[in-house]
């Protein structure tokens, strides 16, 4: 009766694993396309990003720092080669120079985390993509594996050899997700925590000139 009940949890998991294979090939094509859309949205805005140049850079620091008013500040920020989000952080400090200098600081900081917050998100596709990608090649491996070894014990040598072309498809596929997820992972956090350390520097900067206004 154990060998009964075993023989059927057995055979209960193995329809399991065979019904996964469609979901799983399904998802490896969902993450293909998903994969194509994340390079070509790196690629556009690698072409489109333009970044404030070292000396532009250290200009506006100086100008920032030696400004006598608030509208001062915004004007140089406004004027400079600056991505929008980060005029925005900057400005929003400028104008809120009435409040206290610890209230400040807590605003800086906060937009700042805000915005680093809506950075990371905008890479949680891709890190999605190179966790799953080659799990799911994995599985799409693994699972035609059974089947074909049965078939390799009674002679069928046609299901083997379709067994393994889906098995090594999967894992290829799979692995290629994997890898270009973990490069445009990379690529845009690399640009992002540059561009966030910018901004830091020129909030410390701002945060430092205001206080003595």
């Amino acid at each position: 009766m154990i060998i009964q009940g075993t023989e059927t949890l057995t055979s209960l998991i193995h329809i399991i694993s065979e019904s996964l294979l469609t979901p799983v090939v399904i998802i490896l094509v969902i993450f293909v396309v998903l994969v194509i859309l994340c390079l070509g949205g790196m690629i556009n805005e690698w072409f489109s990003r333009k970044p404030i140049k070292s000396d532009e850079f250290e200009k506006l620091v100086r100008d920032i720092s030696f400004s006598d008013s608030p509208y001062k500040i915004e004007e140089h920020v406004n004027n400079s080669n600056l991505f929008d989000w980060q005029k925005e952080i900057l400005i929003k400090i400028a104008k809120n120079h009435d409040i206290g200098i610890e209230a400040r600081k807590a605003l800086a900081s906060e937009l700042i985390s805000s915005e680093e917050t809506r950075l990371i998100k905008s890479t949680n596709k891709t890190d999605i993509l190179v966790r799953l990608g080659p799990i799911l090649g994995l599985l799409g491996t693994l699972i035609p594996l059974g089947p074909g070894l049965a078939a390799l014990g009674s002679g069928d040598i046609t299901t083997l050899a379709e067994s393994l072309t889906i098995a090594f498809d999967t894992t290829v596929t799979g692995l290629a997700v994997g890898g270009m997820g973990y490069l445009i992972s990379k690529f845009k956090k690399q640009w992002y925590e540059a561009d966030l350390i910018e901004v830091e520097t020129l909030a410390e900067v701002e945060l430092e000139s205001l206080n003595k206004m």
